[in-house]
């Protein structure tokens, strides 16, 4: 059982850099904890401070109610996956599983049911005798998650763990650390700059940037509620739409566009000034709707993906992307109209970049 509570956490570092910014959260005992944000946003560092690599500058860091900011790694009861999987190249797949427990004087008889029941749970069984080098990137990574969770611990912390695997090793991949952690029910946080990853594995997700925590919530709560617009322009793909506009009265403009839209039908209280108006490319229609605006544009590109289209076209100076049904999806260089449902509308101010209040 671990229940983790960060107060006011900080990293700065010795030559000044403030990595990490007043950092809260509480997480509760068995959840799965994302990380998310672009490069250098404080994430791996955050994780660092948890896992005992690095040193809290400020701030409290408690393990069920008893702080933890001096204790080791070790003493932490913590376990960690790393981007780089670490194996030992010269040690066969059994010996990487078992080598912590054998460090802790473990039996081998309970040694080897544990490595047997791990090899089972994540395919490796016919690959005990083998040596990292052998083995595919997917398969490494698993024997990286794999020594983690052998050792039963309360805590697992995961550092990006699928970044040097290809497109389909990480679907799978995604899906086996999902089912790990159902079956194990350790408290997980798990560090990524996939925000796919992110939505689908997590039970509540924190989004950085530039060290500073931007919200915290459950997928749906960032998908459907953005707090500014960083959040709504990186949860979501493709991304949120932005384009520039103003408001005036009751009016959204936008300068060299033909396009007038009445704003006072969305669920925002207004105020004259600059913002930008958000809405997702799949939350689009073809056809006409009710309690929705007619927008007018030309398909300046177009994208064939399957099960959907993207089609692009230009708004004053902001690119626009709309994700609809391939059947439905007009040509290139034609002109056609598409609707927009007034409740799925989000407009921010431009200044402060978060989001109107609702009225």
């Amino acid at each position: 059982m671990s229940n983790l509570v960060l107060k006011d956490i900080n990293k700065i570092y010795p030559n000044g850099f403030h990595a990490v910014h007043n950092f809260n959260l509480e997480i509760k005992d068995g959840e799965f904890i994302v990380f998310v944000g672009p490069s250098g946003c404080g994430k791996s560092t955050t994780l660092r401070m948890i896992a005992g690599l690095e040193e809290i500058s400020k701030g409290d860091f408690l393990i069920n109610g008893e702080r933890a900011n001096e204790k080791s790694p070790v003493e932490r009861g913590i376990a960690m996956v790393f981007q780089s999987y670490a194996l030992y190249p010269h040690l066969t797949v059994y010996d990487n599983l078992a080598f912590g427990l054998t460090l802790e004087g473990v039996d081998e008889d309970v040694i080897d049911e544990k490595v047997q029941r791990i090899a089972g749970i994540l395919g490796l069984t016919d690959y005990l005798d083998r040596k990292p080098k052998a083995l595919s990137g997917g398969q490494r990574q698993r024997v990286a998650v794999g020594r983690a969770i052998i050792r039963q611990v309360d805590i697992f912390l995961m550092d990006e763990p699928l970044s040097n695997l290809d497109a389909k090793q990480r679907v799978t991949m995604r899906s086996e650390i999902t089912q790990i952690h159902r079956s194990t029910h350790a408290t997980t946080i798990y560090v990524t700059h996939d925000q796919t990853e992110a939505m689908t594995m997590a039970d509540r997700i924190v989004v950085m940037k530039d060290g500073y925590v931007q919200q915290i919530g459950t997928p749906e709560e960032l998908y459907f509620n953005p707090c500014n617009l960083f959040v709504g322009g990186f949860i979501g793909e493709p991304p949120m739409n932005f384009i520039t506009g103003k408001i005036k009265g009751n009016d959204i403009t936008f300068d060299k566009n033909s396009n007038k839209l009445d704003a006072s039908k969305t669920r925002y209280k207004l105020a004259d000034g600059d913002v930008y108006f958000g809405f997702r490319p799949e939350n689009i229609s073809m056809k006409p709707i009710e309690n929705g605006y007619k927008i007018h544009a030309l398909a300046t590109l177009t994208e064939m993906l399957g099960d959907s289209t993207n089609i692009y076209i230009e708004m004053d100076q902001d690119t626009v992307i709309l994700k609809v049904d391939p059947h439905d999806a007009p040509k290139m260089d034609e002109e056609f109209d598409f609707y927009l449902p007034y409740d799925k509308v989000y407009l921010f101010d431009k200044e402060s970049e978060n989001v109107l209040k609702e009225k």
